[in-house]
């Protein structure tokens, strides 16, 4: 028998006390890893989608359809592949009226309906020009149906970049051709022919070896041509007489082409009443056979061959003192200029214009055709200074000139010339071939 206080022997831990202690510590190290995923990788919020964000992702997606203008259509016609009512239609037209006027869709030009999945229209895009879209938009885009919306019209301005481009060449057959050469666009041609047209006919006048140097204002859209803007300045050697042109704005904002003396390019007549240089059928005579009546009579004016329809221009600025049928010229039209001149223009097949309407230089005021006494569609064109017809073949060899710049104006027309005839004068067409040197990107006209 042992003493109460006697000690026991001990011994060895049972089975039971092993699997205890070791399931205690695999519960502690799993609760610590726990705890140390949940710091390194938190759980990501959970959120409830709102009701406008719910909205927004059920909202149907849109659907574009494209075509391109064809010719001789018109905005309706245009729009029948999209097969839309008449009354949406008129809807579209009316909602762009105030900014845009459809009846002005032209040929090659981009119409795009943009639709929901479900088929309603919710825009209607035209491509106006290379930087202007006209958007037709609905406002009420939720409401069922076409008759239950409103469309909104605005003009989108896409803006492009300008850059000053300096273009070079000698011409070897036509001023096209070189401009070409010169890997410019025709374009930049028709905009010369326009400032030198006083002094220069480009489809008679030209010679090979003629040399050409132009500063012109180079458009672009995301880094790409877009199109020329105004000629800054340029020059034209022809047959090696050098013609120069500078562009010059006035106070109020009127843009011409001067001489680098301040002298205009612009004459106060064109060199012809028609757009192109056009055969002579029949000249200025005293004493000529008229083909019709076979007898001899003055003919006081110049015939000039073309189509019927083709546009006929005034020479130069005026009011019209007669317009319509005069016997044996058939449909005219006379002018009255400043300065004592008259002009005629006989045989019309159309008139354009009404007595008493002023009319601007280069304005068309009617169509060739071959109206009363004529053999064949022409115009008799005739000018007249102080009561005495002229023979226009001779005398728009020497266009009375227009207003030079005057004194006050000077000091700044100057400071253009000395900007831009050094820049022109740098330029070096190559002798055999036509060259193009860029401006660098950025540099501001």
């Amino acid at each position: 028998m042992l003493h109460p206080l006697q000690s026991t022997p001990m011994r060895s831990p049972s089975r039971r006390s092993w699997a205890l202690g070791a399931g205690a510590a695999v519960i502690v190290v799993a609760l610590g890893f726990w705890g140390w995923h949940a710091r390194a990788n938190p759980a990501a919020p959970i959120t409830v989608a709102s009701p406008a964000a719910k909205a927004a992702a059920a909202a149907p997606a849109t659907v574009s359809h494209s075509i391109t203008i064809p010719r001789r259509s018109n905005f309706v016609l245009a729009m029948a592949p999209f097969h839309l009512s008449a009354s949406l239609l008129h809807n579209l037209v009316a909602a762009a009226r105030p900014v845009y006027d459809l009846a002005d869709i032209r040929a090659g030009r981009t119409l795009t309906l943009v639709r929901n999945t479900a088929g309603d229209l919710k825009a209607l895009v035209y491509q106006i020009d290379q930087n202007h879209k006209l958007w037709i938009k609905a406002e009420a885009a939720g409401m069922p149906g076409a008759g239950a919306r409103t469309w909104q019209a605005t003009i989108e301005t896409i803006p492009f970049t300008t850059r000053l481009q300096s273009v070079c060449g000698v011409v070897q057959s036509s001023l096209f051709q070189a401009i070409e050469d010169a890997g410019a666009q025709d374009e930049l041609a028709v905009k010369m022919a326009d400032i030198f047209q006083w002094d220069l006919d480009f489809n008679s006048d030209t010679r090979a070896g003629d040399e050409f140097k132009v500063l012109v204002e180079e458009h672009l859209l995301q880094g790409k041509f877009a199109g020329y803007g105004q000629v800054v300045a340029a020059q034209y050697v022809n047959d090696g007489r050098p013609y120069s042109a500078l562009r010059f704005h006035d106070p109020q904002g009127y843009m011409a082409y001067y001489m680098p003396d301040g002298r205009p390019m612009k004459r106060e007549f064109l060199k012809s009443p028609l757009p192109f240089i056009a055969r002579v059928t029949s000249g200025f005579s005293l004493h000529r056979l008229n083909p019709v009546l076979k007898i001899y009579r003055p003919h006081l004016g110049t015939d000039l061959a073309a189509p019927v329809g083709t546009p006929v221009q005034a020479i130069g600025s005026g009011v019209i003192a007669r317009a319509g049928w005069r016997g044996e010229d058939g449909r005219m039209v006379e002018i009255r200029h400043p300065n004592g001149y008259q002009t005629f223009y006989l045989h019309l097949s159309r008139v354009l214009v009404h007595v008493g309407e002023h009319v601007a230089q280069g304005q068309h005021i009617g169509l060739s055709g071959r109206s009363g006494l004529a053999t064949g569609p022409h115009l008799d064109f005739r000018i007249e200074h102080d009561g005495v017809f002229k023979n226009y073949e001779v005398f728009r060899r020497k266009l009375p000139p227009g207003k030079p710049i005057g004194p006050k104006l000077m000091p700044q027309f100057e400071a253009l010339r000395a900007r831009y005839m050094p820049e022109l004068a740098q330029l070096q067409p190559a002798k055999n071939a036509a060259t193009a040197t860029a401006a660098p990107a950025g540099r501001r006209p």
